[in-house]
């Protein structure tokens, strides 16, 4: 889930051309030359900088008619390197690849990981079991294509995600394999049946009431996996949180009557000894998931002894790590790097 989606500050690396400028001096006096020689350098190295990395896209999978896609970024050389697998937001309901923070992208490249970006099919026009199944076919296309397509390494994998992004980094953890080498997840969650996402919520209340005519007259019946009308998707999400509907419209089952069908989509119930190590991090004062979601999740992990850690951020609301100039989340995020190398280097 994500509240809704700021403007701005998303990822804006793309490929260039490698060869320099070039620049022709006639007929100049020396400060002429030196003016134009300075000039040379600082557009050679403006570019320079931007050929560090760059971005290519790929349609990793297409599916009754609708083509998904996913965004490799990478320093501009041929090092086998580690990967990250980022999964966006969006309550499964809105977001696209390309909400990746630049700052955070930027973090990521400079500690020397690859980045796969990646869409997937949205709900309610397309429910949670395929939703996880494209998941599970871009980590499958990442392994076979990515060691020669675009230099990574198959076997150290991590995968991070943010809210239901986050959430479906947890379902990574024991519904793809080989399992990843490490899941970060950022105010994500486990169990998608409690009464948090199942009743009315308290907190979406206080917005104006979203009539059922409006939420579904703002999706349709063709799956999408790019929105183009995120803001009007997002009334469809609050018309869900007002209901406590959005289990029933996303997964398609009613958990009032149908609870056991909600197993293999809940992280909480499915962590084992050989769930990969995980790194959670939440703000304690999320008004979107509840905080005691991660703690939920860090009980179930500490009970069957699988390495983790578990991050919490005072005051910190849904989305805190859009804050990257507040010193406690700049320093959670180095944890972040920190536990992303140790486990992928």
């Amino acid at each position: 889930m994500a509240m809704r989606r700021p403007a701005g500050g998303h990822a804006q690396l793309k490929t260039v051309n490698a060869r320099p400028q070039h620049l022709v001096f006639t007929s100049m006096n020396h400060r002429s030359v030196l003016s134009g020689l300075l000039i040379f350098l600082v557009a050679f190295a403006g570019q320079a900088a931007e050929m560090s990395s760059f971005k290519t896209s790929y349609t990793y999978k297409t599916v009754s008619g609708c083509p998904i896609q996913a965004d490799v970024y990478r320093p501009n050389d041929r090092l086998i390197r580690p990967l990250i697998l980022w999964i966006h937001g969006g309550a499964l309901i809105f977001g696209r690849r390309d909400n990746i923070k630049t700052r955070q992208l930027e973090r990521y490249l400079e500690a020397g990981f690859a980045v796969v970006s990646i869409d997937y099919r949205l709900a309610p026009e397309t429910k949670l079991v395929d939703i996880l199944q494209d998941v599970r076919d871009a980590y499958d296309w990442i392994r076979a294509k990515g060691p020669e397509g675009f230099y990574i390494n198959p076997d150290r994998i991590a995968v991070v995600g943010h809210s239901a992004g986050g959430y479906l980094t947890l379902t990574s953890g024991y519904r793809l394999q080989p399992p990843p080498r490490a899941l970060v997840s950022f105010y994500g969650y486990g169990d998608i049946t409690g009464s948090w996402y199942s009743q009315p919520d308290p907190f979406y209340l206080k917005e104006p009431a979203v009539s059922k005519e409006k939420a579904f007259e703002v999706v349709g019946r063709k799956a999408v996996s790019e929105p183009s009308d995120e803001d009007h998707r997002w009334h469809f999400y609050l018309y869900c949180r007002q209901q406590g509907l959005w289990p029933k419209e996303v997964a398609g089952h009613d958990p009032a009557s149908e609870p056991r069908a909600f197993d293999p989509f809940c992280p909480a119930r499915n962590v084992t000894k050989d769930y990969p190590p995980t790194l959670l991090l939440h703000g304690d004062k999320d008004t979107d998931v509840p905080f005691e979601q991660s703690e939920q999740m860090a009980g179930e992990l500490k009970r069957h002894g699988v390495e983790y850690e578990f991050i919490r951020i005072p005051e910190g609301p849904h989305g805190f790590d859009s804050r990257f100039d507040d010193p406690q989340v700049a320093h959670a995020f180095d944890r972040v790097i920190d536990f992303l190398t140790a486990h992928l280097k």
